[in-house]
């Protein structure tokens, strides 16, 4: 498994200071948090800031996220894929194989909505095919739909498409409806990325993304998981994805530091990274 550090986890800092960031500290491979990229390209050729990556041997295996595909409707959902035609360019553009897509918000789903969720998932991996993307269909707990890893499989399974997989949030894992017999459905052609954190000390009902910290510092039993992930054979991208406050006040350097080191020890990995 490849570390991987998000962008979220030093979410005030810009495009060019992660990358810069995270090259100094030794990381390769940066998940993109989408809005930034696309507020760097505003004021940068897109010649130019794919220099900056390349500078700095800095690898973009993957984008966060893309919303709004699967239960959106008329006027909201044209302005949703016309958002994700120009994502998917930015993807192509830059190498970046994965786009993570959340499930969309909704209060309360009716008989037919995970039907309709399969068809226009399908519809979107055939967008993304066109520009050489697979699709990572996040769970997330607290949500009215798309809340378990098995109800993320299912969807990835109906909609019969290749390019389309699981992202395997441990956050959301732990803070929802999933169970480890999940695991038994999932297989390493289907896990399109994984995004690991901790919590400490807050109940999993009450638990929000700010209360993400580093994995190791919290209760979640990542050990298990990742031995599930080993022997099925996943071999991609596993990111570091905090959106503490707390460490969005520190600096973003030491950040990226601390973060790798820590992602580093949860996988295993005892050799020093490259500088």
């Amino acid at each position: 498994m490849i570390p991987c550090l998000s962008e979220a986890t030093t979410m005030p800092s810009s495009f060019a200071e992660d990358v810069a960031n995270y090259a100094d500290v030794g990381c390769t491979a940066m998940e993109v948090w989408l809005t930034k990229l696309e507020n760097h390209v505003e004021h940068n050729s897109l010649a130019d800031t794919a220099r900056l990556v390349s500078e700095r041997g800095m690898s973009l295996p993957v984008a966060s996220y893309q919303g709004g595909l699967l239960l959106s409707h008329g006027e909201a959902r044209k302005l949703h894929l016309e958002l994700f035609r120009r994502r998917l360019e930015l993807c192509q553009h830059f190498g970046i194989r994965t786009l993570v897509v959340a499930a969309d918000f909704i209060e309360k789903p009716d008989a037919g909505a995970l039907s309709r969720a399969v068809d226009a998932l399908g519809e979107a991996a055939r967008w993304a095919a066109a520009f050489e993307v697979t699709l990572a269909l996040e769970f997330r707990s607290g949500r009215a739909i798309c809340t378990s890893l098995d109800t993320a499989l299912s969807l990835v399974h109906g909609c019969g498409e290749p390019n389309v997989g699981v992202n395997l949030d441990i956050f959301h894992f732990y803070t929802g409806p999933s169970k480890f017999e999940d695991f038994a459905g999932l297989t390493a052609e289907r896990l399109a990325h994984v995004q690991l954190c901790d919590l400490a000390g807050v109940p999993r009902e009450l638990a929000s993304d700010s209360d993400r910290v580093l994995p190791g510092d919290g209760d979640f039993q990542l050990g298990p998981i990742l031995d599930v992930l080993r022997r099925i054979g996943y071999a991609g991208h596993v990111s570091l994805e905090l959106m503490n406050p707390l460490l969005w006040r520190t600096n973003a350097r030491q950040v990226a530091e601390i973060a790798l080191t820590s992602l580093r020890k949860t996988l295993g990995l005892t050799d020093a990274p490259r500088r």
